[in-house]
Parts: C-alpha cells; structure tokens; sequence
C-alpha cells in the first residue's frame, strides 16, 4: 500500500479473532505472500470483460450493463484458477478444509451477501481499474454485521460500523498492473486510434508512452488483430518502424531487463513493454545513466536531442 494512501478500514482487533478465519487467511498468505496472484486475477479478470482485442474498449464504463453483473462470477472463477482452491461444500471454495464465499464489489466493502452464507467465511474482493488498485479481506456472515433485509432475494451487505471492524485485511490498496490507456489525455487517445490499420496504431503507442509500461493487453486493446504481440517485435513490427526515430522498445527478456535498469526505466514484466528514445552518450552526459550497445554508450534521449538510429537490442 502507498504510504500516502491511508488504509480503508482497521484490520480486526486481536482479542475478535476468528480461529478459521486466521487458518484461511494464513494458508492464503503462504501461498500469495505478495499478491501476485490476486493482482493477476484481477487484471484478467478485467481484460476478459474489457475484451479489448475485439472490442477495442477499455474502460470500465464501456461494458453493458449484464457484462458488469458478470464481473463478480469472473473474479470467483478467476481467483479459483489462480490459487486451485477447490470447491466448497456450500459456499465458493473450500481452503483448508473450510468453506469460504466469495464476493466481489465495485464498491469497497459493499458485498452483497445471500441468505445461504449466514455463519460462513466470506473473502471479499474488491478492484478498480481506473485507480489501479486493489484489496482484499475476510470476515465472518453474521446477523450482528448485516444491514437489514430490503433485498427480494434477501442478499444484504455490511453494516458501515461493519465495515469498519470486522475485515481482516489480507491486502488493501495494492497496485493493480496497470492500463496505460486509462493514464492518456483524450488527445493522446485519439492520436493512438486514428488509423484504420492496427500495427499503424501499435507503433503510435509506442511513440507515446515513452518510459511507460505498456501491458500485453494495451496492445491487443490498440492492436485489434490476431498475433497482436508480433506488431511489437523486429521483421515488421514497431521495433523495426521506430528503430529509425531513436526509439527501442524493451520487452520481458533478461537483456532487455538488464538495458531497461541501467537506464533507469521500469522494468518491465512478463507480457510488458517499454519503449525510449536513445541518444549517444557525450562527455556532457556523464552522470546520466547509460548502457552499451552494439559497441556504443547509449542514454535516454532529451526533448532537444536529435534523432538518430536506435541501436538493435540484444537477443533474448
């Protein structure tokens, strides 16, 4: 959590401790000490809705009205995959032993619980693309924690006081991998869409979002065509068309990693991309950071620099 975020909520005093709740959340912490694969959950979760390689969309308040109803099926059945928790016995999941529900809300805290969990572990979960973050918590389903029924299928949520007291934070206000398309002004979206043709549009990306990630599904959001990924690389794609404007675009692989850290860029992960514009190194910019390429020191081009061709990356 950043240190400029304060937590959404207390985590449960130690003397309220929940002997199954504790068991859950530590079997889920072992296994996702960082949240990793929460985060991916989420992420997927979101590009599966988003559907961006055929839909082109990428914002939340794109989908249909049933597709945001849909969200909460996806992130259960996304969590379970992630985490092969199997299947309950009442409830969502069983982990450990124990049967927990799951539920996912747009809003934090705002779950909406059946009838049928009354007295069971929930694991609440909950995302929001455009902030990029997101958290997740336990709590036990009892009448003393739920508002009234005002519900015709008698689902209820926390109470505020709730909400505020019985979560046992697992992780609140992580980063959720981030859609670089969400941090653009319309301008520069509009200048990334603007032609018809999708590699025109990848290698426009590209341009500009310079020292930015850029993930795996952005591409297929700009892409829109099948093997959208190959619109990245040499022999045609947006490493060969930029390589004239100075630009090198930094994918997963350990030597593109090792170029990205000694220039002080992201590093990007797997499915990411970073692109930069490169400039030779001069004695002027000797306290800049700088990587050898191709037998040459290389630095990250300044505004006034001219362009000159981009240095091939090393291989994979």
């Amino acid at each position: 959590m950043s240190a400029s975020q304060p937590p959404l909520f207390p985590s449960a005093p130690d003397d309220s401790l929940d002997p199954q709740l504790e068991e859950v959340r530590a079997a889920i912490l072992a296994d996702d000490p960082r949240g990793e694969k929460f985060g991916a959950a989420l992420r997927r979760t979101f590009d599966m809705l988003l559907d961006g390689q055929h839909t082109g969309r990428f914002r939340w308040e794109q989908l249909h009205k049933t597709e945001k109803t849909h969200a909460g099926t996806l992130v259960e059945i996304n969590i379970q995959r992630a985490f092969n928790f199997g299947d309950g016995d009442k409830m969502d999941y069983s982990i450990d032993g124990i049967d927990v529900d799951c539920k996912y809300s747009q809003d934090i805290g705002k779950w909406m619980i059946p009838p049928e969990a009354m007295g069971h572990l929930c694991l609440g979960v909950w995302a929001n693309d455009k902030a990029g973050i997101w958290s997740a918590g336990l709590f036990r389903v009892t009448e003393a924690v739920l508002t009234a029924k005002s519900n015709r299928d008698g689902k209820r949520s926390l109470t505020a006081a709730a909400r505020e007291t019985v979560v046992r934070w697992l992780f609140r206000n992580e980063p959720l991998q981030d859609n670089i398309l969400l941090r653009l002004p319309q301008d520069e979206i509009d200048a990334i869409f603007a032609s018809t043709y999708g590699t025109q549009r990848v290698h426009e990306l590209f341009r500009r979002t310079q020292g930015r990630v850029v993930s795996r599904s952005v591409v297929a959001t700009v892409a829109q065509q099948d093997d959208y990924m190959k619109r990245v690389r040499y022999n045609g794609g947006s490493r060969s068309a930029l390589r004239p404007e100075g630009i090198v675009i930094l994918g997963q692989y350990g030597n593109h990693q090792i170029v990205a850290e000694a220039l002080g860029l992201p590093v990007p992960g797997p499915g990411e991309s970073v692109s930069v514009r490169l400039t030779p190194w001069l004695p002027a910019r000797a306290d800049e950071p700088w990587v050898e390429l191709e037998g040459r020191k290389w630095v990250v081009a300044r505004d006034g620099d001219p362009r000159v061709v981009a240095p091939m990356l090393p291989e994979r």
